[in-house]
């Protein structure tokens, strides 16, 4: 961008905000007003379009701090009358509102070459090649931070994968806006809400700028039988009353392996978690491990000897209260 467009433009007032706002305010209003004036939502809409790249080239500028500071020094010479015009009365062009501001001022027309080492200095650029380079007044190039090519539009994507495929991780194809297929690596354990940003691979630059990105948002499918846990992945295990109550080895599922054997403690309660290690999701930041969460299943309906032989149990157990504590805490 020109630096003339720095004097002409009130970037704060495009985002409605005001000079002292933090770079996290900043940004959220900035997020408001893109998800309003976004091309995707508004439908060919000309003038809302324009409003989009507006706010845009607003939040480029100010979200980088070396740019904004420019900026804001640039808009207060602004501010003082300090125009970039072309030459009237005295051939000045109005240059000399510029340079008073470094405390140079003219001297029969001429001005002292340290006031041009401030002001090159202020837009952090080497002193050489002058006026004279056609630098000022480009929308591409000229000073750094002025007018660099405009970056593409990101553009937004939506796909649902499959519990396994976000766990072990697969690539996948999705169709660009053009309806041309690319391939997609999806990261293994990619989770549920997660976003997925292909760099470069959103629409064009307007001005030959880099291209823009694709986010992806990943829905996962639930499983029916296993969940996440941040790494770890979680199973509820069945296991009979006299599993439960006299001890055994069972056998655990695992996703898309073999299951494995597990040992249950005499006594073991339900809600009681054992942990297989390492079978859980594994990342390139670590690998989680699988909780199986023991649920004991109660008999709905018992035979005439089973019922007699658990009545004969209930005769011979424990006669403690396994509500005593609860009531007692109750109390309290």
């Amino acid at each position: 961008m020109a630096s003339q467009d720095w004097f002409d433009k009130d970037f704060y007032k495009v985002l409605g905000v005001s000079k002292d706002i933090s770079e996290a305010d900043l940004k959220k209003a900035y997020r408001k007003l893109a998800r309003q004036y976004h091309p995707d939502s508004t439908q060919g809409d000309a003038a809302k379009e324009a409003k989009f790249k507006e706010i845009s080239e607003a939040y480029s500028v100010l979200s980088d701090k070396d740019q904004r500071e420019e900026y804001d020094q640039i808009r207060a010479m602004g501010s003082g009358g300090a125009r970039f015009q072309a030459p009237g009365a005295g051939g000045t062009g109005g240059f000399e509102d510029v340079f008073s501001r470094f405390g140079g001022g003219s001297r029969g027309g001429s001005y002292q070459s340290a006031d041009f080492d401030d002001l090159f200095s202020m837009f952090g650029q080497q002193q050489g090649g002058g006026f004279g380079s056609g630098r000022f007044g480009q929308s591409t190039g000229g000073f750094r931070g002025f007018g660099g090519p405009q970056r593409g539009a990101d553009v937004t994507a939506r796909t649902t994968l499959d519990f396994r495929t976000a766990v072990k991780g697969e690539t996948i194809t999705l169709a660009g806006e053009d309806g041309k297929p690319f391939k997609v690596k999806i990261p293994a354990g990619v989770s549920d809400g997660q976003k997925i940003r292909l760099r470069g691979r959103g629409r064009p630059s307007p001005d030959g700028g880099e291209p823009g990105d694709i986010v992806v948002q990943v829905t996962v499918r639930p499983h029916p039988v296993f969940t996440r846990d941040g790494l770890n992945l979680r199973v509820t295990v069945p296991v009979t009353f006299t599993e439960a109550a006299l001890g055994a080895t069972i056998e655990v599922p695992t996703l898309g392996g073999d299951p494995v054997k597990l040992r249950v403690a005499p006594g073991t309660p339900s809600g009681r978690v054992l942990r297989v290690k390492g079978r859980g999701v594994e990342t390139a930041k670590g690998t989680g491990d699988l909780l199986a969460e023991v649920q004991v299943v109660v008999p709905s309906h018992l035979d005439g000897p089973a019922k007699e032989a658990l009545e004969r149990f209930h005769e011979l157990e424990p006669k403690e209260n396994p509500r005593a504590e609860l009531m007692a805490k109750a109390r309290e």
